[in-house]
């Protein structure tokens, strides 16, 4: 198929060794042909399956086996697969001398050091790079049954064609070269499209009506697929709603699966309240999990699914899945239409599925679960109840009764109100570990017996053999209130505001506070405005800190368990904060500085002004490390504001210990200076200063 002079190359390169040689080819496994450079593996099969026709592996090459050429014919590349460590390569317990051929014992390709089960451990691994590969090529039909046009740039070390069918363009670049390269690409007649990388799903700069550069590494690769502009639009507002055909009992299986990790969880997660990445973008969503709930009326597909994103970690989210047909299918459209995921449609059936908090029989599971300490099986691991001590508190036979309603006030997470007696908090947003609110709640109320936050009743959590468990639901007793701190305070702000007007005459007259007095007891401020404020507000704001005081003293008060005994500052810690607070203003600046012009015209003044003092600001993290701080770190709330403090009518109870949803579940459970609890709002921290207490 070649020419005898390409023959001679193909053989002074692939095959010094003449025994190597036979008949017209080389009888050799991919990995030694290459001389086992990884990159040179990468880019001949990237080239295998982007060209046409149907690729076929050799057994054997998706992990880099070797060969051994001596044993003569086609027998160098037909001996046994390496599965593992085992006695002849884990392929066979025979005795090895009975083998038909023997096992690759070279060095450099020793059963013992490659072979399937030590790949399948490194996501890094030949193995690991090989199924990535085969599951993009397989989303894309132009690969298959495509047409093909070839590039034909200047650098003749770089390989360029475009594969096309129907609506799909694809472009494959390739270096063939052991040196960088760059390279000018005519792609004029996609003027206006966008290449979006297949593997990481970043997109590259636009295609214009000049010729397009790109630069590549030593042995280098793309696959783009060419997106019109308008089809980038990754998230929108308005989500109509899909229609798939299949059966609601295997609609997590088989093909249906596949188009709804493709074609309708995506858009749908991004609806979602509770969903974190809204600012990224979605690469992949993967069920990872179903755990299939069916037991007295009841019937619930709860998924575990797997967001990965273009760029950053994946997250993991909670989705429990719920069908409905008829009138009771139209009232959730009706009254929940953003818990709609799909229309279905079979033989002669059709209904929603939909998020199953809205099911009023999965709510009552999730309370029988505690009632009866459940476990319940999923395809890889369990569900399972756990009660904390006050749980004993409540009757079996009045909790079977209770009636269950979602709040609706809930973002990151979902809870259900038992009645007036329990509160579930559902966590949508999942991670492997020892959860801080769980964590927190059981240490105050079980431990401390701290009276000022909702006592701990039990944990719903699903556990997998070989990972850590992972804190699907918190039960804890319901608190009869009011609203919350802010809600109070805002009632006041109003009325504070309406007194003003009643007498502004008078307040013309009166002297203004001198600043001194801010910080002072209530009692040195003026009488009038003491009767604006209102004197049982500054009562509560009192109490107020006198409760957030407290929290901070019973979080400080431990020592046996090491998670919660306070620790003191280091020179190094304090180092460590003056720079992650430089990385962090530095970050904000930058934002600001190139986000300026799109701020309304009022603002861009403010906002220039702002930018003048950032050397200012700089300088003042100094004061971190000039001396050590006597200052102890200790366990905290991790996101403290008025929204956390529920407001009972006489008193205050501290809620929501879970910390800010965008960190990880290790970085919530740092100790830190309490000052730093409060993450959204100052207001608390001078409301509670104005306390002595605190």
């Amino acid at each position: 198929m070649v020419t005898d002079e390409e023959k001679d190359y193909m053989y002074r390169v692939y095959a010094k060794d003449p025994v190597a040689r036979i008949n017209l080819g080389i009888r050799r496994r991919l990995a030694p042909l290459l001389g086992n450079n990884r990159r040179k593996i990468e880019i001949m099969n990237v080239l295998l399956f982007s060209l046409p026709g149907t690729p076929i592996i050799y057994y054997g090459d998706e992990i880099g086996m070797g060969d051994n050429y001596h044993l003569g014919d086609r027998n160098g590349v037909r001996t046994p697969m390496q599965w593992n460590v085992d006695r002849n390569a884990g392929f066979s317990r025979a005795n090895p001398q009975k083998l038909y051929l023997p096992v690759i014992i070279d060095p450099e390709y020793h059963y013992e050091a490659v072979n399937i089960e030590n790949q399948e451990k490194n996501q890094a691994s030949l193995l690991w790079w090989m199924r990535r590969v085969i599951a993009v090529r397989k989303r894309f039909k132009a690969f298959g049954r495509g047409s093909i046009e070839f590039l034909l740039p200047d650098n003749p070390k770089v390989l360029a064609f475009i594969r096309r069918y129907k609506d799909e363009v694809i472009l494959v670049v390739t270096n063939l070269s052991r040196f960088s390269q760059a390279v000018e690409l005519d792609l004029t007649k996609y003027s206006g499209y966008i290449p979006e990388d297949m593997f990481s799903g970043n997109k590259f700069p636009k295609i214009k009506d000049v010729s397009y550069i790109l630069t590549l590494g030593r042995y280098d690769y793309f696959w783009f697929v060419l997106k019109k502009e308008e089809e980038t639009v990754w998230f929108r507002k308005i989500r109509n709603i899909p229609q798939i055909y299949g059966s609601w009992k295997t609609i997590v299986s088989g093909k249906t699966k596949d188009i709804l990790e493709k074609g309708i969880l995506p858009s749908y997660v991004q609806t979602c309240k509770y969903f974190a990445g809204k600012f990224q973008e979605i690469r992949e969503v993967k069920i990872i999990e179903n755990i299939h709930v069916k037991e007295s009326g009841c019937e619930i597909q709860l998924l575990l699914l797997e967001v990965t994103y273009t760029t950053g970690l994946p997250d993991m989210y909670l989705l429990p899945l719920a069908y409905s047909s008829g009138d009771k299918a139209e009232g959730i459209v009706i009254e929940n239409p953003h818990a709609v995921v799909v229309h279905v449609k079979h033989e002669n059936t059709e209904g929603i599925i939909y998020d199953g908090i809205c099911n009023e029989e999965f709510r009552k599971h999730l309370l029988s679960m505690f009632i009866r300490k459940h476990t319940i099986p999923g395809l890889h691991g369990e569900l399972t109840a756990y009660t904390g001590k006050n749980f004993k508190r409540y009757k079996r036979t009045d909790l079977v009764a209770v009636k269950s309603h979602v709040v609706k006030t809930e973002q990151n997470n979902s809870s259900v109100l038992y009645g007036k007696e329990l509160i579930l908090k559902l966590y949508r947003r999942l991670d492997e570990g020892i959860n801080p609110e769980v964590e927190l709640c059981r240490f105050l109320t079980e431990k401390i017996s701290f009276q000022h936050v909702p006592p701990f009743t039990g944990t719903i959590e699903y556990r997998r053999h070989g990972h850590e468990p992972v804190v699907i639901g918190m039960l804890q007793a319901f608190i009869p209130n009011e609203g919350d701190a802010w809600v109070y305070t805002l009632d006041w702000i109003g009325r504070y505001f309406g007194r003003i007007l009643a007498r502004k005459d008078e307040i013309q007259e009166t002297p203004i506070v001198p600043s001194s007095l801010v910080d002072a007891a209530f009692q040195d401020i003026p009488t009038l405005f003491q009767e604006l404020i209102g004197g049982v507000y500054l009562e509560m704001v009192a109490l107020l800190g006198k409760r957030t005081a407290e929290l901070h003293l019973q979080l400080s008060s431990e020592t046996e368990d090491e998670n919660f005994v306070p620790e003191p500052f280091s020179v190094s810690y304090q180092r460590s904060l003056y720079q992650s607070m430089q990385v962090l203003t530095k970050k904000v600046f930058s934002l600001l500085r190139k986000n300026v012009n799109n701020l309304p015209d009022n603002l861009k003044e403010l906002a220039n002004e702002i930018l003048n003092f950032d050397k200012e600001i700089m300088a003042r993290f100094r004061v971190l490390f000039r001396k050590k701080l006597l200052a102890m770190k200790i366990r905290i709330h991790g996101d403290y504001h008025l929204g956390q403090a529920l407001y009972t009518g006489n008193d205050f109870v501290i809620i929501d210990f879970g910390g800010e949803a965008a960190k990880t579940l290790g970085e919530r459970r740092l100790k830190k200076i309490p000052i730093t609890g409060c993450s959204k709002y100052d207001t608390v921290i001078s409301l509670c200063c104005t306390h002595r207490t605190s």
